[in-house]
């Protein structure tokens, strides 16, 4: 039950405690921003006091098709304009058209450490790549203990803001990432499994099962056993928190407790995806994804949209505010019917040059940029103090590898989504000169939520991500 101190009372001015949970049996139900958590001393600071930034670091691997000569001449990747009158219908990023006002696209960088600098690493770029992509780091080339990479910039925002909230920060991933010892030219399956580094020895495990993410945001402070037997009574995590979900609704605003409601409603929803996935694949039937655990839905389209549903109720209970979530891995054979491609995704990324496999990959890379919008309407849809999540956020989304037929880094793809607390205006294309180091955008990007440094990578100089250049056409 919550505890009446943290129940607020209009006529003596007694506020929530941000960090009130409803707490059960195997569960503890962190609580979305409520005006109930403002002092009325300080109602009128409100908007400052909840304005904090959210981070997202998505990696997609392969590359895209806009990044060979084929693609750069039809502008299958970037358009062909930049400043703000840019075309997006050619491009795989057409699906954000809705969303300009919030995407800032920088293109035409490159990722110089994931190329090989010594003659035993050429052929190893898919097993190096990951986790170049958030450290802007080379990797050391093992397949022993002695890793080195660099401290991605996930992290670095996580240790500047992440022990302000219970969990400093999570990392999501979608494919099989649990491959232990080495993979292939000499490269530690550690650099191909995360793109998220707590330093330069130190890479951290990515989740793939939702149950798994479930647990560790609505179960904090219950143990394994709890939440196991609250599932065994095949009830919602919601039956176990009534009793002090009442008292706080029975002393709530009418729209502090609309809000909660939606809250709780997105919650028990989540869950009962989950549920439903579970059901399926523990009903005999063949699987589509054979190994996977049972909370991993076949559907990659589900899978997707189940973590970003999640981050997005983390985000709102400010049980964490950074992320890192690997959209796929390296070398991944996966097919996305969804796309009218037959081909798995590694075969497809090696196109033999050819105009038509070319535009195979960019059929791809469209469904998967496709999946983005529906991250950034829910943001857009939670409200975040006298705002919303998305305007308080900064997504990254990009691949460290650019013509993946090659194995080239240049011209590699990235754009950013959110308009990170004022830090970015949107609806911008910027086209950065040949040779620019894509750590430049993200030294930039990390500046603008707070996280002071003077360099960042193989970063050459800062990028400003505001500015509109004069338009140009292709």
């Amino acid at each position: 039950m919550l505890p009446k101190r943290n129940v607020m009372n209009v006529i003596t001015g007694k506020h929530l405690n941000r960090r009130t949970v409803l707490k059960g049996l195997g569960a503890a139900i962190a609580l979305p921003m409520l005006d109930a958590m403002v002092p009325v001393r300080a109602a009128a600071q409100s908007a400052t006091l909840s304005r904090k930034v959210r981070l997202v670091a998505m990696e997609m691997v392969h590359g895209s098709a806009g990044s060979t000569a084929f693609g750069l001449q039809k502008n299958l990747w970037a358009p062909a304009a930049t400043g703000s009158a840019f075309d997006l219908s050619p491009t795989s990023m057409a699906p954000l058209e809705p969303w300009r006002e919030y995407i800032t696209i920088v293109s035409n960088t490159d990722v110089r450490n994931a190329e090989a600098f010594l003659p035993p690493e050429i052929g190893g770029d898919h097993f190096r790549s990951a986790a170049v992509f958030l450290t802007q780091a080379h990797p050391h080339q093992t397949q022993g203990s002695d890793l080195k990479a660099g401290t991605s910039l996930d992290q670095l925002f996580a240790q500047k803001y992440g022990q302000e909230t219970p969990m400093p920060s999570m990392q999501l991933c979608v494919e099989n990432v649990d491959q232990a010892g080495g993979c292939f030219y000499g490269y530690s399956c550690a650099y191909t499994d995360s793109i998220s580094w707590a330093s330069p020895s130190e890479p951290l495990p990515m989740i793939r099962d939702p149950r798994a993410v479930f647990d560790q945001l609505f179960g904090i402070g219950a143990t394994p056993e709890a939440r196991a037997a609250r599932r065994r009574r095949d009830r919602s995590i919601l039956d176990w928190v009534t009793e002090s979900t009442n008292q706080l609704r029975g002393q709530l605003g009418a729209t502090d407790k609309a809000r909660l409601n939606d809250y709780l409603d997105d919650v028990r929803e989540i869950e009962r995806r989950i549920q439903k996935v579970e059901a399926q694949n523990t009903s005999g039937a063949e699987r589509e994804v054979p190994g996977a655990p049972i909370g991993v839905p076949d559907s990659y389209d589900e899978h997707v949209k189940l973590m970003f549903d999640m981050q997005v109720v983390a985000f709102a209970s400010d049980v964490t505010r950074v992320t890192a979530f690997k959209l796929s891995r390296d070398v991944s054979n996966r097919v996305y019917p969804e796309t009218g491609v037959n081909t798995g995704f590694h075969i497809a990324s090696h196109h033999q040059d050819r105009d038509d496999r070319i535009l195979e990959l960019a059929k791809i890379n469209k469904y998967h940029v496709s999946l983005v919008p529906y991250f950034l309407k829910k943001l857009k849809e939670t409200p975040d103090g006298d705002s919303n999540l998305l305007e308080n956020s900064l997504i990254i989304y990009g691949s460290p590898m650019g013509n993946s037929n090659v194995h080239n880094h240049k011209r590699c793809p990235l754009f950013f989504a959110g308009h990170a607390g004022g830090a970015l205006k949107g609806n911008l294309h910027i086209k950065a000169a040949d040779g620019t180091p894509m750590a430049n955008a993200m030294l930039s990007a990390m500046r603008g939520i707070g996280v002071e440094m003077e360099s960042f990578g193989d970063s050459t100089s800062a990028m400003d991500l505001n500015s509109a250049p004069a338009p140009t056409a292709a």
